[in-house]
């Protein structure tokens, strides 16, 4: 059970930026029940509200409001696209993305899953870079534009670039034996894969303070992600 204060990236009287850790909601699920990353906050601050969502697989940074009125000065913020967001992901093949501009409209079909669609869907809109090329995985920067549910994975799988690990848009988890020459299991060990999410990390946020002053903040990778990368650079380089 993580405490919010382990997690602080940046903090003052307004604002908390933590890195979010893989496998915690941002808010409350429907089930209830689960730890999410709004309970911790109002146990670290009462009046705490959280200013945006990171999916539950998602690790990263999160912006954490410690009053009404940072809430409200970050929330106009996002409204007017003025916060920049930077993700990395671990994506499947090697693509070379030089600022690959990608601008397909996503529609929430509900039940937590969405489609693109140029009819209804709503504008959604993403830039790619590629910055490590492996043997088959590219490790790319994502910046998105708008901020629509599932946005950098489903524009990616558009670009037969699905993240490695994200079933839900056909990526496939990365076993150490698919990289790793002469790789061998013991006789009833089950292969787990490397990273047990799909390979997304909310990298780096860049916003305004309540006094103007703008902030960028950087969230270093956790560990599972750091391992995978760790791993494809010794056996897949």
């Amino acid at each position: 059970m993580p405490k919010l204060v382990d997690l602080i990236l940046f903090e003052n009287d307004d604002i908390i930026v933590v890195n979010k850790p893989p496998f915690i909601s941002s808010l409350d699920e429907r089930e209830g029940g689960d730890i999410n990353m709004l309970r911790l906050a109002k146990q670290y601050v009462e009046d705490a509200q959280i200013c945006h969502r990171l999916d539950k697989e998602t690790s990263g940074a999160l912006i954490i409001a410690k009053n009404p009125e940072a809430y409200r000065h970050v929330s106009m913020q996002f409204e007017k696209r003025q916060v920049k967001k930077v993700y990395h992901a671990v994506i499947e093949g090697t693509h070379v993305f030089e600022e690959l501009f990608i601008d397909l409209p996503i529609l929430n079909v509900g039940k937590g899953t969405v489609t693109i669609s140029r009819q209804e869907g709503k504008r959604a809109e993403t830039w790619f870079q590629s910055l490590k090329y492996f043997k088959h995985y590219t490790l790319v920067e994502c910046r998105p534009v708008t901020g629509r549910m599932h946005q950098i994975r489903i524009h990616l799988a558009t670009q037969r670039a699905s993240i490695a690990g994200d079933e839900m848009y056909k990526g496939k988890p990365v076993f150490l034996s698919s990289i790793k020459r002469k790789y061998h299991l013991g006789k009833d060990q089950e292969e787990l894969p490397i990273m047990k999410r799909f390979a997304l990390h909310a990298y780096e946020v860049t916003f305004k303070l309540l006094d103007g002053t703008p902030i960028t903040i950087h969230a270093p990778y956790p560990k599972d992600f750091e391992t995978l990368l760790k791993l494809l650079e010794k056996f897949d380089a």
